[in-house]
């Protein structure tokens, strides 16, 4: 039978993911059968799994991690947030409504039977289950119907680990503030904590423990550093953004705006990683670099709405001016659409029914339609003759005079658009940048080289460094109990 943890976090963005995967890869090294599960996300940042249907990126990742394909059982819930109150709500890889959140809270209870019978289906055949909560269980006020954090460790009997991000300060008060607040139902599934992003000199917080064992009984299973390899690996939520750009001079500056519903930002992760390449992202209230000698749009969860922030921010403007300039410009997925004359959404899918006008650099308009284009794709570059390997997630039907000239054939259909002068292209794949092919053709399209070196290897590279890490860092006696 196979055995389970749940890493839980203090809060969000202690570095859970990462975790995960890293004991993922370091199970999957040591011969074991092992298989990531989140009963509950909320990501804009989704894949399509192996067997079809949305997962989390996160999952993906931690899948490609165990070295097993991805299915939608290993993330049940997904929530994709479309509005500062609402979400649409993907149940095993399938659209399931759309809640705002109040209303989702009564559904809640509702999901977690598909969320226990997905767990029992990834179960089937492992040796280890590595369960990755979200936020927080401290949020108390939101414990009732709760499926994502002890809500579903109590109701699965699965033994929880707590970790703490030290790098944002108050960690003692996060473990003993979380121990003090929860019920003792919850407190008992507890059975350690771990310190996650240390900088320096480890045996300086000894003494930190030794006040968090006092307060709390639980014991420390591991201080882990600051995981440099982390950076390499995609990341899954938006508010990571400020440390995802290159951070370097590059001979090509790229600008991609920070759209309030950016989507599949991990497109353009092989960019960051290409040592001529400076990437830039913009956000609200800055203007596109006016040396930027590309702007790739993004996906989008709400095409209209982040249309109009995109011209609330003045952006349309220095797109316009970038192109008479004579610089380039891709679109993918919803930015795709965005570059086109309308937008029609006459179901009101995204809201109200409405038509906007569009950027107008591309000869093509769009309509929203209610059926959702979901599939993992091969595909080639009409314009560089590139081999491509991608994933589509898209809602609507884009077409028009542009369409002619075909960005991509995907499975040996024409997909996205060229403008006549070649220097606006839009297209509905996703992971075009992934391809070493083709990004090194497009680089060198600028002058610059690119493209020598193999994006899917590195990622599997920091994988393996984040178990050779966590190896060494977390307690073996631990280690043992879990992974034998």
């Amino acid at each position: 039978m196979a055995k389970a943890v749940m890493l839980q976090g203090t809060g969000s963005d202690v570095g859970k993911t990462v975790l995960v995967a890293g004991l993922c890869r370091l199970a999957a090294n040591r011969g074991l059968k092992v298989r990531p599960f989140k009963p509950q996300n909320m990501s804009n940042n989704a894949a399509v799994a192996d067997d079809g249907g949305e997962i989390g990126r996160a999952q993906w990742l931690q899948a490609l991690a165990c070295r097993v394909p991805s299915s939608v059982h290993m993330n049940p819930v997904l929530l994709k947030p479309q509005s500062e109150t609402g979400s649409q709500i993907i149940v095993q890889g399938r659209v399931f409504g759309q809640a705002r959140g109040r209303d989702y809270q009564k559904l809640k209870p509702k999901l977690l039977s598909a969320v226990l019978e997905s767990f029992e289906t990834v179960k089937n055949g492992a040796d280890l289950v590595v369960v990755e909560g979200a936020g927080s269980p401290a949020e108390i006020n939101l414990r009732a119907g709760d499926i994502a954090n002890m809500g579903f460790a109590t109701r699965a009997g699965v033994p929880v680990v707590l970790v703490g991000d030290i790098d944002r300060g108050g960690v003692i008060a996060s473990l003993v503030g979380t121990h003090t607040i929860l019920p003792d139902e919850d407190r008992r599934q507890i059975v350690g904590y771990i310190i996650n992003k240390f900088r320096g000199d480890v045996s300086l917080f000894d003494d930190g423990i030794a006040a968090i064992g006092r307060f709390t009984g639980w014991p420390c299973f591991g201080v882990v550093p600051w995981l440099k390899a982390a950076g390499r690996l995609p990341a899954e939520d938006s508010v990571v953004l400020e440390r995802l750009a290159s951070g370097r001079a590059g001979a090509l500056k790229i600008a991609v705006p920070v759209l309030s519903r950016i989507a599949n930002f991990d497109d353009f992760d092989p960019l960051a990683s290409e040592p001529e390449v400076e990437l830039v992202y913009v956000r609200a209230g800055e203007r596109l670099p006016v040396d930027a000698g590309l702007v790739i749009l993004p996906g989008s969860k709400s095409t209209i709405g982040d249309l109009e922030d995109l011209r609330a921010n003045g952006w349309d403007a220095d797109l316009a001016a970038h192109v008479r300039r004579g610089g380039r410009v891709i679109g993918i997925c919803g930015g795709y659409q965005m570059l086109g004359r309308t937008v029609a959404d006459p179901l009101g899918l995204e809201g109200e029914s409405r038509t906007v006008p569009g950027l107008g650099l591309l000869e093509v308009d769009t309509v929203m339609a209610p059926e959702k284009t979901v599939r993992n794709s091969r595909a080639r570059s009409v314009e560089f003759d590139a081999e491509l390997s991608g994933y589509e997630i898209h809602l609507g039907v884009t077409q028009g005079p542009d369409c002619a000239r075909a960005a991509v054939m995907i499975e040996g259909r024409p997909d996205g658009a060229r403008s006549a002068d070649g220097r606006v292209m839009g297209s509905y794949l996703h992971g075009l940048f992934a391809s070493d092919a083709y990004r090194g053709i497009l680089l060198e399209s600028f002058g610059i080289s690119g493209g020598g070196g193999d994006y899917r290897l590195s990622v599997e590279t920091a994988l393996d460094e984040l178990a050779e890490e966590l190896e060494s860092r977390l307690s073996p006696e631990w280690l043992r109990q879990w992974l034998g």
